[in-house]
């Protein structure tokens, strides 16, 4: 595999999980990849070869606590991003990593942001795919209400068949896209159905904090003293056009990128976004 397979213990003694792709020993600044709120390191997998063989870079992606291969919180109110960040520094520390570029997917983008308040040093630059300070709240309630329907599925096509009819905007086209992206949204139970490949607590902290707004804009400034890369998805619900419009308008020499025809979110894989994140991560030797 062109990853190693690795495990640490939260502070909570929780096993968490990560693949660590590339030269250890590399000069590169290595690339930390956060997912979203469902997500896993599995989505990262083209984008970790492609930085590691082609870039040169170490690319370090984990599973939070309660998705992929790590374990789930006994207590779901451990669900939340400070217990996230708590885990963070501890994968930076078992991982030797001292300062990374940040490349974050929805939820993931926030924990950049985050990360540039509470370990600003370890920040040495952000991709923040489709999320932004501003979240439209409308498309966040969509991703709730598929996350609170577990029910098991009986094949790995019904499985691709609920993500193409669920979320259209998602950036595949053809049938192996889609199954590629049920592969690593949902897992095989014994009897040969399949669940969604996170724990269905995760979306309970959600619920009990849906009336609450957290202004992220203090945060994506924290980024300030580091390059920042933005990228929308054309047809995203989440991140808008405005809100992205604002985010440039917040800092002027934020370098940006919208792929046309994709909703929330972006693959990475886009030629348009391996364009950018070329010239990007040259500012980032």
């Amino acid at each position: 595999m062109p990853y190693r397979e690795c495990r640490f213990s939260a502070e909570d003694g929780l096993s968490l999980y990560y693949r660590d792709y590339g030269d250890p020993l590399s000069h590169r600044t290595p690339v930390l990849c956060l997912g979203g709120l469902t997500r896993n390191s599995k989505d990262f997998h083209g984008l970790a070869t492609w930085l590691s063989e082609d870039q040169g870079r170490r690319v370090v992606c984990p599973d939070y606590r309660g998705r992929g291969r790590s374990a789930y919180a006994p207590d779901w109110h451990r669900y939340n991003p400070a217990t996230y960040l708590g885990d963070l520094r501890h994968l930076l520390a078992v991982a030797g990593l001292h300062r990374v570029v940040v490349v974050g997917t929805s939820l993931g983008g926030v924990m950049a942001m985050l990360m540039a308040v509470y370990t600003p040093g370890a920040v040495a630059g952000a991709v923040l795919n489709d999320i932004g300070p501003e979240i439209n709240h409308g498309g966040l309630d969509a991703v709730i209400a598929y996350m609170l329907d577990d029910s098991p599925l009986p094949s790995w096509e019904a499985g691709a068949e609920r993500l193409r009819q669920t979320f259209p905007g998602f950036p595949a086209e053809t049938d192996e896209e889609w199954m590629a992206i049920a592969q690593a949204t949902y897992r095989e139970e014994a009897d040969g159905t399949l669940r969604f490949d996170w724990d269905p607590a995760i979306v309970k902290p959600m619920l009990t904090d849906r009336g609450e707004n957290v202004d992220l804009w203090p945060f994506f400034r924290a980024l300030g003293r580091v390059p920042v890369l933005g990228i929308r998805g054309a047809d995203s619900q989440l991140l808008t056009e405005q809100g992205f419009r604002h985010m440039h308008e917040d800092r002027p020499d934020l370098e940006t990128v919208t792929v046309p025809g994709v909703g929330h979110a972006p693959s990475l894989g886009e030629p348009v976004v391996r364009e950018a994140l070329t010239s990007f991560l040259a500012r980032v030797p």
